[in-house]
């Protein structure tokens, strides 16, 4: 009995359980994409215009992106208890949203119902934190497959929850907003309590690389599952069952990683986990030793940047480490035997830990952040703006497209950190050039939609989905890079405004402008081309009396065209962010390489 006992609690604090079910956290926390399937229900039974959507999107543009209380509380709570936080503010705002267009609640003028919006989506802040704050903490040494994998489930969940309102065959297209509301907040209440950190650094296997590898096929078994069925439900009308069938199977692709957790406890040595607390009393004090010169090493090759000669960076490769190495030992041995005392800048260096303050007065801070607002502001103004999009081009299922850009968005975010890595760990190259790669698909896909050609709709949400997700796996990892771990948490929910405020700028100022000049004008020349007799049934401004409706590829053009050619200039900001940051990814990543 005590053997099992033993057993189940190894199973509690595994650090692999803690990961999945921080994947099933992540798999309902990006209830912010699904916005462009809830839009379209919230405008008609309220009575907004484009315009009006817009200030909701941006309402939950800015609730999923600023994160700064969810990141103090998380420091100040447990993370059980921000964890509920969050799930308590999901239903609340959502539910409330429900009871509005349900006509429970008496409606809200726009900005309290901006408010609901704001508070409701601000609630995934909370699990994103505590996901990636546990699971961070429990693989140290594998941050970039940890983020991007959790980012991407974050990405694909707008996917998996359509799915499963599918399986509801609701005939009130508002259940979807009850599901959001409900759904996630019920699932992260059953899991709060193993989502922490479990000490996972003392649980080093050898088999972590192959259980990464089989985490990785999972997800592209079930992007390409995911993808396939929803194109079949597009294409083919399909009995209920077979909805069924195919959601349920999904759900077991979910349940899949637990075999991880389930095989390391019950059936591999227990011994075999290379564990501190179990190497002999000599190896921890020469592991202690080498803890103590690789911060004594940090301060000499901080120094070198000091000592080294202008023009030694102008030299060839060979040639520059060579004097490099040779500076840096004599400075090595100067400060063995007291003949030079190691200084430190008054502020850091590249590569170093840099508080808020200290990154704010630096150019390549701004670089990624303006980027970041070009390209990801960007896309998420056509996810925000999706369900309008494809019905102006004739389609009368908005959920397909929601669905496919989340999927698309999640393998952006796999993609992004899988090849991103490659190119700084085998190339010694600066990550942001994987950006300005995503950016360029980008522009490429804003053309397409401005287009309109036939069968653009899905070509646009391929491009776009994978350029939007591959920012959110590149952007951490290089702002960690550039800018330390210390402060990484404050570092990154700064950069997260970009979102938001790109959001602000594209789909508030410029996207639903244009829409709505665009349905005005279609109005007035339906009502001008329409019979004496019809026109006097009506008030001589028909088109003010219900919300404007723009049809055909002219909705979105101009619209597509700026942000076609904004992340154009996106790829330029990050070109010049690389050209900066190459000396810095040489001596991060040059040795390793070499």
């Amino acid at each position: 009995m005590g053997r099992h006992q033993g057993k189940l609690s190894a199973f509690l604090s595994n650090r692999w359980l803690v990961f999945v079910a921080s994947t099933w956290v992540q798999s309902c926390a990006g209830i912010g994409y699904l916005f462009g399937s809830i839009s379209p229900v919230i405008k008609y039974s309220l009575g907004y215009n484009q315009r009006q959507i817009a200030r909701l999107g941006v309402a939950k543009d800015l609730g999923d992106c600023v994160g700064f209380l969810a990141g103090a509380l998380c420091e100040i709570l447990p993370l059980w208890a921000a964890l509920l936080v969050g799930a308590l503010q999901n239903l609340v705002g959502y539910g409330w949203v429900w009871l509005i267009v349900t006509e429970r609640a008496p409606a809200l003028p726009l900005w309290g119902m901006c408010i609901l919006i704001f508070f409701g989506t601000n609630g995934e802040t909370y699990f994103n934190t505590a996901a990636l704050v546990s699971c961070v903490q429990n693989f140290p040494k594998s941050r970039g497959p940890i983020v991007g994998i959790l980012k991407g489930f974050a990405g694909l969940s707008g996917a998996i929850l359509t799915q499963i309102y599918a399986m509801m065959n609701s005939p009130d297209h508002s259940a979807l907003i009850f599901m959001v509301a409900v759904g996630p907040s019920m699932v992260v209440i059953s899991l709060m309590f193993i989502v922490r950190p479990v000490g996972g650094h003392r649980q080093v296997r050898s088999t972590d690389k192959s259980s990464f590898m089989f985490i990785y096929s999972v997800c592209l078994l079930l992007a390409s599952y995911l993808m396939g069925v929803m194109l079949l439900e597009d294409l083919v009308e399909l009995n209920q069952i077979v909805i069924i069938l195919f959601t349920t199977v999904l759900v077991l692709l979910l349940v899949v990683p637990i075999l991880i957790p389930l095989m390391l406890t019950f059936y591999f040595d227990a011994t075999s986990p290379i564990q501190e607390c179990l190497l002999p009393e000599p190896e921890k004090e020469e592991l202690n030793k080498s803890s103590e010169n690789a911060v004594h090493n940090e301060v000499i090759l901080s120094e070198v940047e000091d000592e080294k000669p202008k023009d030694v960076d102008l030299l060839p490769e060979v040639e520059r480490q060579k004097q490099i190495a040779q500076l840096q030992a004599k400075l090595f041995q100067a400060a063995a035997v007291g003949a030079v005392r190691v200084k430190r800048r008054k502020g850091p260096r590249r590569g170093e830990d840099f508080t808020l303050m200290q990154a704010l007065i630096k150019a390549d801070f701004w670089l990624i952040f303006v980027s970041l607002l070009l390209g990801a502001g960007s896309g998420l103004t056509v996810i925000d703006n999706l369900g309008q999009m494809s019905q102006s081009l004739g389609y009368d299922d908005t959920h397909i497209f929601v669905s496919m850009i989340s999927i698309w968005n999640f393998l952006g975010r796999i993609a992004g950190g899988y090849f991103s890595e490659i190119v700084v760990r085998d190339h010694a190259y600066p990550r942001p050039v994987a950006m300005a790669v995503a950016q360029v698909v980008m522009a490429v896909g804003h053309l397409f939609f401005a287009m309109g050609w036939p069968g653009t709709m899905y070509i646009g949400t391929l491009l776009i989905g994978l350029g939007f997700g591959a920012h959110w796996a590149i952007v951490p990892a290089a702002a960690s890079e550039l800018f330390g771990l210390k402060n990484f948490g404050t570092l990154y929910n700064f950069l997260t405004v970009a979102n938001p405020a790109g959001s602000l700028i594209f789909s508030g100022l410029i996207a639903s402008v244009i829409y709505d000049h665009e349905a005005e004008k279609q109005s007035r020349m339906h009502y001008s081309g329409a019979s004496l007799a019809r026109r006097l049934l009506y008030d001589t401004q028909p088109y003010l009396d219900e919300p404007l409706t723009c049809e055909g590829a002219i909705c979105f053009y101009l619209t597509s065209l700026i942000m076609s050619g904004l992340c154009i200039i996106a790829v330029i900001l990050s070109m010049i962010l690389v050209h900066r940051t190459k000396i810095v990814y040489a001596h991060l990543y040059g040795k390793a390489h070499t």
